[in-house]
């Protein structure tokens, strides 16, 4: 009998907070119905994209032109839709993403965890930047130069070494040279064709993915310009990978990235409607008050 009690006693608060009219109960229960969409869409995405976060938004230029700021990136698993191709794999196999060889990786720097929302902070955000190469554990790292920003990328990359303060190719021609710390490209031999890869001289920890922006002069590992609170940016290894970018959607990304003001914004609406709502039920109520008076 108590078993019985209790369960009327549920059903009925479950029932009064469904058909309250109170304006407190009526927010809540609305946010509750907002809370299970959104819940309901993100276990959509996730099934779908078999990842997560399955959305992450364009914050910086490093991607011009392919990818800009205020662009909604919709992720997907590395192997989903075909194995992962970085920059060398996908020219020799004709693949191109983002008017470019090979995927564009979403990655944890050297594995660090973070806020995925936009103006929340903590930690590191990923990083959305395309495949170029893999190396091999316990070797030098690569870096990946490309002088032409905002030109997408060369036809191909060539070994160079720095020599008596400039760099050379094999066959000896001088494609830049370092004046006061600055790599100056040689007008004469340096092409948008061109792109160059130096030994950095520091190991990688273990092997994994070079990466570079399409509007970045120089790759992600490998260099002490590159060091962040997590030291120096180490090849990606297949653990850091959260996905590989599929599609994107230009200007809805700036949702996400003002995510606290449009949450404001939302929640004032949501308060005027339902004030709204309240009044418009009160002048009924009056209206047909004044009719029954009138018939009396």
């Amino acid at each position: 009998m108590a078993d019985k009690k209790e369960a009327g006693e549920d059903t009925g608060l479950i029932e009064r907070f469904r058909t309250s009219e109170h304006p407190g109960v009526v927010f809540a229960r609305e946010l509750l119905w907002v809370a299970a969409v959104v819940a309901g869409i993100a276990l959509a995405l996730f099934l779908i994209s078999g990842t997560w976060p399955a959305v992450v938004t364009i914050e910086s230029e490093s991607m011009v032109p392919h990818m800009n700021v205020g662009d909604l990136v919709f992720v997907v698993k590395a192997d989903r839709f075909g194995e992962l191709q970085t920059w060398e794999s996908g020219r020799t196999d004709g693949y191109v993403k983002y008017g470019d060889y090979g995927d564009v990786l979403i990655y944890a720097p050297n594995g660090a965890g973070g806020s995925l929302i936009p103006g929340l902070g903590g930690g590191v955000h990923p990083i959305i930047h395309r495949a170029l190469a893999e190396t091999p554990d316990n070797s030098a790292i690569p870096v990946y130069y490309y002088f032409f920003r905002g030109m997408s990328s060369p036809e191909e990359y060539l070994p160079a070494r720095i020599l008596d303060g400039a760099w050379v190719l094999d066959d000896g021609t001088v494609v830049a040279r370092i004046e006061n710390g600055i790599i100056i490209p040689d007008a004469r031999n340096s092409t948008p064709a061109q792109g160059y890869i130096l030994t950095s001289g520091l190991a990688a920890e273990t092997g994994g993915y070079i990466t570079k922006g399409d509007n970045n002069v120089r790759s992600d590992q490998g260099s002490l310009l590159s060091r962040t609170e997590l030291g120096i940016i180490q090849p990606v290894r297949d653990e850091w990978v959260v996905g590989k970018a599929l599609f994107a959607i230009p200007l809805l990304g700036y949702i996400p990235l003002n995510i606290i003001p449009v949450a404001i914004i939302l929640i004032v609406l949501m308060l005027v409607w339902e004030l709204y709502q309240k009044r418009k039920s009160t002048t009924r109520k009056k209206a047909s008050g004044r009719k029954r008076s009138g018939k009396k």
